[in-house]
Formats: C-alpha cells, structure tokens, sequence
C-alpha cells in the first residue's frame, strides 16, 4: 500500500538517550512513538528535535526500524513515518533515503546541507534547489522539502524555489516551513493548490496533492487559512491531545465569531504562549518537559548540549503558561 502525506498535527521525537553512556534508549522510543501515534499525530524521527546532527547514520536507521517494529507491534501498522534524511553532501543524503526506506519510513524529510551556505546562496540558490532535484530523481521514498534557516547556515528557501522544484520534479509532496512566514504558505499554495497545477504537474502518486506543513504551532490557525495542511512541532510530545483538537477545530473551517471559532482562538492562545517558553528552552528544555510530563526517559540530550538543571526545569514546569497547557491536556485526556 502507498501512504498519503497526512494533513494534520507531527510530532518530532526526541531522541532519547541512556543518561550515562549516551547510547539510544530504544526502550523509551518504543513506549513514546506508540503513545504520540495513539494521540492521533503522526511521529517524525532524526529531525532537528530529534538531535540528528549528533547521530550517526546507523542510529537513524535504527531509530526507524525500532520505531516501525514498535508501532506493528501495537496494531498501527497503517501509521505514516517521516524520517529526516538530511546529510552534508548529495550523495550521502540519497543513500539514506534508501536505507530509511529499507528501515520502514514512508516519506522522508530532507533539510538543504548548510556547511556551505555561502556557496549554496550563490546564483538564485541553483546549488540548492539541484540537490532536492537530486536526492528526489533518487529517493525511494516521497520528498518533504525542510526549509528551517536556523539550523541550515542561514539559508531560507523562497517560494519560488519551492515551487520550481515541485514543477520539476513529482517525486516531492510537501515542504515544512519552520521560517513563520504565513506569507510563503499563500504564496506557495496559492500556485500549487489551483487545479490546473496539479493536473499539469502531478505527483507520482496521482492521489497526492503537494502539501505545505507549518513548522510552528504557534500560528496554526492562521497559517491554516492560508492553505496549510497541518503543522510539525515539539510541543505534541507533552500536549498533543491539545494540538490534536486545535487542529481539528482549525481546519474544519469554522465561520468567524462562531462558538468553534471562539474555541480555536482560546486553544490557539494558549498553545503559542506554551510554545514561546518552548521554543526559548530549546532541545534540552523539549527533552526536560518530556521527561517530566510522560514519566519515562532521561532529559539529557548529547553533549554539547548540557541538559537544564533541576531549579530551571521546575521554573519551567511552574510556569503559568506551560502550566495553563498541561491542565488543558489533563482535561482532554480524561
């Protein structure tokens, strides 16, 4: 069976490791793409909030076929998996999208190599925009284009970029804009989204529409109205029943000033004030919340990163906005 990229909420796992030898802690992976998937998101692997910068390749494959196993074993075997495949050079980067499709991923998520970025800006961005051409001619897996300039030198893929790419190639179904700019989203969808487009351009699987994914929840609502399918943020790892039914009051097109649009409002509200202290806490904070809120785990990410110390993270957990959060998430899981 061919999947279909999924419209709706992502998580990106952390990865998470043994405390004192830094190895992967499988055990805690299997118990947390199973519970993340219950909740009705869909589970990403080796991204940037998984740390995959500071994984081998090996580990990725293994943190995908652990997860796979994992979620066959509990009967959600129709669950989609992203997995992050993004490496510093063309070649590399496409025979990870063969081993992750190998290990069980369904779509896989490639973030332009940034060591070069200075290089890779030069004349349009043609560098760029050939290795997603590239690695999609390539790939046994369908291609999400991952445009997150933080983590990637600087460089911020434009929509003309996004949209050349997915004329010229069928093989790419989505992009994940973690760069807050609602705009690119109407930009983008409102070429990609228009009939003739899809007719003229199609996927190679004819069913798939090209998707646009919101890299932060905190502008979910609006970033919906402008065409997005969904959204990809660390914050489902502790409150995902809460973007579960922001999501889905969102994206059921709620008529202004109406009780359900009221409703996303107050979700939305409270979700971006949570993601603000999630966002500046970063990797380790994620990790510190998770930890915390789902009881199983270690907080401490990979050095150099140094994991958030006992006073902070309950600073964090006090907090009246993440706090705020977790109650609403105790009154949905209830």
């Amino acid at each position: 069976m061919v999947n279909l990229l999924p419209q709706g909420i992502y998580t990106p796992l952390p990865t998470f490791f043994l405390p004192e030898s830094e190895d992967l802690d499988l055990d805690t992976l299997r118990k947390h793409v199973v519970f993340v998937t219950k909740s009705g998101t869909t589970p990403v692997l080796a991204g940037s909030a998984g740390e995959a910068c500071h994984l081998s390749a090996a580990e990725c494959i293994l943190l995908i076929k652990t997860a796979r196993t994992a979620l066959d074993e509990a009967g959600l075997t129709e669950t989609v998996l992203v997995a992050g495949i993004g490496s510093s050079s063309t070649r590399e980067t496409i025979q990870f999208a063969k081993d992750a499709a190998d290990a069980g991923a369904d779509f896989a998520m490639v973030i332009p190599p940034g060591y070069y970025a200075g290089q890779l800006a030069q004349k349009n961005m043609n560098a760029v925009k050939q290795f997603f051409i590239d690695v999609a001619t390539e790939s046994p897996l369908p291609v999400i284009l991952y445009n997150f300039p933080d983590v990637s030198g600087g460089l911020d893929i434009d929509s003309d970029l996004v949209v050349d790419v997915v004329r010229e190639h069928p093989n790419v179904v989505g992009v994940k804009l973690t760069c807050a700019n609602v705009g690119k989203i109407t930009l983008i969808t409102a070429l990609v989204d228009k009939p003739e487009f899809a007719e003229k351009y199609p996927r190679h699987n004819i069913a798939q529409h090209f998707q646009v994914i919101d890299g932060f929840i905190d502008i979910l609502l609006p970033s919906i109205s402008s065409g997005a399918a969904g959204a990809i943020s660390g914050l489902p790892n502790v409150a995902s029943k809460l973007c579960v039914k922001l999501w889905e009051l969102a994206s059921s097109g709620p008529a202004p000033n109406s009780p359900e649009y009221r409703e996303a409002q107050r979700l939305q509200n409270m979700v971006a004030l949570a993601d603000g202290i999630a966002v500046r806490i970063g990797i380790a904070g994620l990790k510190m919340l998770t930890t915390r809120c789902r009881g199983y785990g270690s907080k401490s990410p990979r050095r150099p990163l140094l994991p958030i110390d006992e006073a902070e993270g309950d600073a964090v957990m006090g907090n009246e906005h993440i706090k705020n959060l977790l109650e609403e998430e105790e009154k949905l899981s209830a």
